[in-house]
């Protein structure tokens, strides 16, 4: 079991928790992830990527919206509270390198909570790094203080205009890929629909990108099959051979398919809680 030391509200139905996790925080790396169960008996298995780690403290920062069943019971719990069983690290590293051009990081909505490890890693690692930002509203903005202690530039964008850019993250992607002073790479984080257009946006300029996906998963270990996409020729498992993979390649249309194989049973779910009685726990 994992006691939660801190728990903070980051916006609406969006939290912060650190946990106390030595093992974890000693081997984890930028991009890797865990896999977190509350109930053992009844709960399901939830990957959440790790938004942080500190090997001093022992601890592991977790980021994550409260949009279902499971993640509403975390959300519940406070300061103090443990977890049951938490799995990881897990999955591929993300590929940290030195360019002689700018890395352009792109997150949107939650996806700026995997995003901040990964911008740290490339700026401690010499390069010029730019960050983009999205959400519908401020209010939904998360990080950006720590998007910007590890960035050179950073540029803010909400649908509403009501901070920032009105305009979707796409728009400043594609004129820095338009500059006299291109990305060396791009890594877009964020719902699938803004990850594929990312990719699109990037890919006439031959701009290497780099996409975080985030699929069904049960076991995490690549056994059960559940988060299979399809990247170029390839079937990839996101658990083993990801949560990274090359947007130009990845079929972003069978994985929001596969996303939704389970959404009546979600919803099903999240209407008469876990105990099927119809209340929550």
């Amino acid at each position: 079991m994992n006691k939660i030391i801190e728990k903070v509200k980051l916006s609406d139905d969006v939290f912060q928790m650190k946990i106390d996790a030595p093992l974890i925080a000693e081997e984890r790396k930028a991009g890797q992830f865990i896999v977190l169960l509350i109930d053992l008996e009844h709960g399901e298995r939830i990957p959440l990527t790790i938004a942080g780690a500190d090997k001093k403290n022992g601890t592991i920062t977790i980021i994550f919206q409260a949009v279902g069943d499971t993640t509403r019971l975390l959300a519940k719990k406070e300061e103090g509270d443990y977890i049951e069983s938490l799995l990881g690290p897990l999955g591929t590293p993300t590929h940290i390198q030195k360019y002689d051009k700018p890395v352009v990081c792109v997150g949107g909505g939650i996806g700026v909570a995997p995003l901040r490890p990964i911008v740290q890693a490339f700026k401690e690692a010499g390069n010029e790094v730019i960050s983009i930002i999205g959400a519908r509203t401020k209010e939904l903005l998360i990080l950006e203080d720590e998007i910007n202690r590890y960035s050179n530039k950073v540029i803010v964008c909400t649908d509403d205009g009501s901070y920032g850019r009105k305009d979707l993250v796409t728009a400043p992607l594609k004129e820095i890929c338009e500059s006299d002073n291109p990305p060396g790479e791009v890594i877009a984080i964020g719902p699938p629909i803004m990850m594929k257009f990312c990719a699109l946006t990037t890919k006439p300029f031959n701009v290497h990108t780099t996409v975080s996906l985030n699929t069904i998963m049960v076991d995490g270990t690549g056994m059960c099959g559940g988060c299979r996409v399809t990247v170029g020729d390839d079937v990839k498992f996101v658990c083993v051979d990801g949560p990274e993979f090359d947007g130009h390649k990845v079929d972003f249309e069978n994985m929001m398919n596969r996303l939704n194989t389970y959404k009546f049973q979600e919803d099903h779910e999240c209407n008469i809680g876990l105990d099927g009685k119809g209340a929550k726990k």
